[in-house]
């Protein structure tokens, strides 16, 4: 899940977030995003994320409906900070090989890199951006629930905009579980270095976006580390992090013993 960027999977955010304030918002800054499969994946699935700004703590609370079972979703805010770039959901449009899927090499251009990655625990910083062993997992229903508070440096509210949420991971053939026989292997996860991940694991299942004004000065520049609950709210590029392919491939690497013992 063919020209690739290491450090955004796609899967897979136009989901522009304006969190706005130039120096931090000081009053609750709140939005509603909904998610849905724009890219006509099939993937069944569809999610509301509520995002609430204070200060410079992030509130994201995602509830989501006919994901795979019992599988890890990794989701992310995808995008740029850089004001002059447009980041927007994919459509079918995207697919280019005309197989039927965007994957996330062909959903990258259309909705940006990693900017945040939406992980349960631990780092953000895109570099986690393939840490399926902290993405939230859909129960046995399909049901998926998040809930985090990040904290962001001082300031960085005005910066995070143009941002989208991608939810990846879909069912193609209808067996609960992700499996090689539906897509065949994921193009992305083997360019990191990482063999036999099923292709239904990387695709993205859904995108959303949000409109409205940008408040106070335009965003510049990068959010640092700000420390708080998430130890990596980092804006640098995910162009070519190579840190990204190390930590992104032990990731995907836990996922595959997983499966293995699972099969």
């Amino acid at each position: 899940m063919h020209t690739l960027t290491k450090a955004a999977l796609a899967t897979p955010a136009a989901c522009a977030i304006l969190l706005a304030g130039a120096t931090g918002a000081s009053a609750d800054e709140k939005w509603t995003m909904k998610l849905t499969d724009t890219m006509g994946n099939d993937s069944g699935s569809s999610s509301t994320a509520q995002l609430s700004l204070a200060g410079d703590q992030l509130t994201i609370d995602i509830t989501g409906t006919g994901f795979t079972p019992n599988s890890p979703h990794a989701q992310h805010f995808h995008g740029s900070f850089d004001e002059n770039k447009d980041f927007t959901c994919p459509t079918s449009a995207a697919d280019a090989d005309g197989d039927g899927q965007v994957n996330t090499e062909e959903g990258l251009p259309t909705y940006g890199d990693i900017m945040i990655s939406l992980t349960t625990k631990g780092d953000t910083s895109p570099d986690s951006g393939l840490a399926v062993d902290r993405m939230p997992t859909a129960d046995a229903d399909g049901n998926l629930s998040y809930s985090r508070t990040i904290t962001l440096p001082e300031g960085a509210g005005a910066k995070l905009k143009n941002l989208h949420i991608v939810q990846h991971g879909l069912d193609a053939n209808g067996n609960d579980t992700y499996d090689l026989d539906a897509l065949g292997e994921s193009s992305f996860a083997k360019s990191v270095g990482v063999d036999d991940i099923p292709e239904e694991a990387t695709n993205p299942a859904t995108c959303g976006t949000v409109t409205g004004a940008a408040v106070g000065a335009p965003p510049t520049g990068g959010v640092e580390t700000g420390g708080g609950s998430t130890e990596g709210v980092e804006a640098k590029g995910a162009l070519g992090a190579g840190a990204f392919a190390v930590v992104g491939a032990v990731g995907l690497l836990a996922y595959r013993r997983r499966l293995t013992r699972e099969s």
